[in-house]
């Protein structure tokens, strides 16, 4: 198979939802012919395909690991270079794939976790410049959505890393999707002293998109606040629909 054919398939696939399908695909090819049309897809309009193509990396990067840690420390640099200001590049898709990758990889995840958290921060002190803060909301909303993910699979690390405060920050965002996202993984993460702030969003109705488990779900602030507040046993007393009770 073409390298042409074999990126249309994979597209194909990626645009569905059997994952068993995915894996088959995956398998039936060497990862250097793989790796070049899932970076592509990353960049695809449609966020099916773009979560798809993070949770394929995910499949294939920490076998590589296993077996050759240089070839995926490669891939790692790939992403953190498509962030990087100096590549001239977005990095579309790229904090989303990081996070699947470190999700199913403990030896990347010690490396990489860091790094990954290192893109809610800005620069500290002159001391302490490790911040890589992604400005553009659009890149926010991907990184909160993996960086969710992580505090919900892996939140005694995420805890460790200190991303709490990094969390609370966003809730000032004028972007509804990410302070969504912000809550969503607020509550994931366990942060209870962010009971408060996530309370006075329970009424607010803008929607948020996200990919998740497979699926591209749809959800209102209000809802991820509600579930938030129920995941962090708050007490505040809310309605079904996410208002606060009377």
């Amino acid at each position: 198979m073409g390298r042409r054919e074999l990126k249309k398939e994979l597209l194909a696939v990626l645009a569905g939802k059997d994952r068993e399908a995915l894996a088959t695909l995956l398998r039936q090819h060497p990862a250097q012919h793989l790796l070049g049309p899932l970076f592509s897809a990353l960049c695809h309009p449609d966020l099916m395909v773009r979560g798809h193509a993070a949770l394929a990396f995910a499949m294939l990067v920490p076998g590589m690991a296993v077996n050759d840690m240089e070839a995926a420390r490669i891939v790692m640099r790939r992403f953190l270079w498509s962030l990087n200001e100096e590549s001239g590049g977005i990095g579309w898709g790229a904090p989303e794939a990081m996070a699947a990758i470190l999700g199913a990889s403990p030896a990347l995840r010690r490396e990489y976790l860091h790094l990954l958290c290192s893109y809610m921060r800005g620069d500290g002190p002159e001391l302490f410049q490790d911040g890589n803060y992604l400005e553009l909301p659009m890149l926010q909303r991907g990184l909160l959505a993996a960086v969710g993910d992580l505090c919900r699979d892996h939140g005694a690390e995420m805890r460790a890393q200190g991303v709490g405060d990094d969390l609370r920050a966003y809730l000032s965002s004028p972007d509804h999707q990410v302070v969504g996202l912000a809550i969503r993984a607020l509550g994931y993460l366990g942060e209870k002293g962010a009971a408060g702030e996530i309370a006075a969003f329970l009424d607010h109705p803008g929607p948020v998109q996200f990919f998740d488990s497979g699926e591209v779900r749809e959800i209102a602030v209000g809802t991820l606040a509600a579930a938030s507040l129920d995941l962090l046993g708050s007490g505040v007393q809310h309605n079904e629909d996410g208002r606060v009770g009377r």
